[in-house]
């Protein structure tokens, strides 16, 4: 195994593995309690979609070649959409987000990292269905960072001077920085303080590879995948980055197989 992190062992990784992949099989077995009407099912949508989270970037953090990321990916935005449609089945909102982002920086950089992989993997079209479930919930045109990385690959996108959590005000500054000079430092000082930005704001995954005992866990990988897709779609040096959470290999993919639309 060629793992991309020092964390994981190839036991971990195929114990973790076969749980995520399980997810459907296992949480459709599973009788829930429920407060209202079609609560339990919403509950066992979330946790397959989560496990499908998961599970792609246990795939990337434990070496995986970057193909092999593209049916997990297209398994996960099937998971966000039958999860909606549950949700707003449960809560009675017809347009409710899978993830609440602008009140959880967690959620928010779960919907940023699956937006950059799209574009990273060249998958503009399970992009749009995904942005399908955020844009009608409230979020067009609302955050700096989700508008720049849709703009360069969907039309129509807005101009917008505001975003909802401070921590990207680095990676944001650097798409707008007039120097290429100031663009690369800019990245790499996010890239160097993305993982100390998620301390203390209840990111579950922080810090979860101090858990790791044996083959069990909740560790899949660090992963500031917003970064890459920043440095690919606006053509930001990123040579001098040396930090494990940017994801180099991703990036030199979605260069090689083609310049940013």
């Amino acid at each position: 195994m060629n793992k991309r992190q020092p964390f994981m062992t190839d036991g971990y990784y195929r114990a973790m593995l076969e749980l995520c992949d399980g997810s459907p099989a296992f949480w459709s077995a599973q009788a829930l309690d429920e407060d209202h009407p079609g609560q339990a099912q919403a509950l066992r949508s979330y946790q397959c979609k989560q496990d499908a989270f998961e599970g792609v970037l246990l795939r990337y953090t434990a070496g995986e070649p970057v193909e092999v990321l593209m049916r997990p990916l297209e398994h996960l935005i099937g998971c966000y959409e039958t999860y909606q449609a549950d949700l707003a089945r449960s809560e009675g909102v017809a347009d409710v987000a899978p993830l609440n982002i602008d009140s959880c920086p967690s959620n928010f950089e779960e919907c940023m990292q699956v937006f950059s992989l799209c574009i990273l993997l060249q998958r503009t079209d399970l992009l749009a269905r995904l942005v399908g479930l955020f844009d009608p919930a409230g979020f067009y045109a609302q955050d700096t960072l989700y508008e720049s990385l849709l703009a360069p690959v969907m039309p129509g996108r807005a101009d917008i001077d505001e975003w909802y959590h401070e921590s990207y005000t680095d990676l944001i500054r650097a798409i707008y920085a007039a120097d290429k000079g100031d663009a690369s430092r800019l990245l790499k000082r996010y890239c160097d303080n993305w993982y100390n930005g998620f301390c203390g704001v209840g990111a579950k995954w922080h810090d979860s590879h101090l858990d790791i005992e044996d083959d069990d866990g909740s560790y899949y990988g660090y992963w500031a995948i917003e970064a890459a897709a920043v440095a690919y779609l606006y053509g930001i040096d990123d040579s001098t980055i040396d930090h494990m959470v940017y994801p180099r290999e991703l990036v030199a993919y979605a260069r090689h197989h083609g310049p940013a639309q």
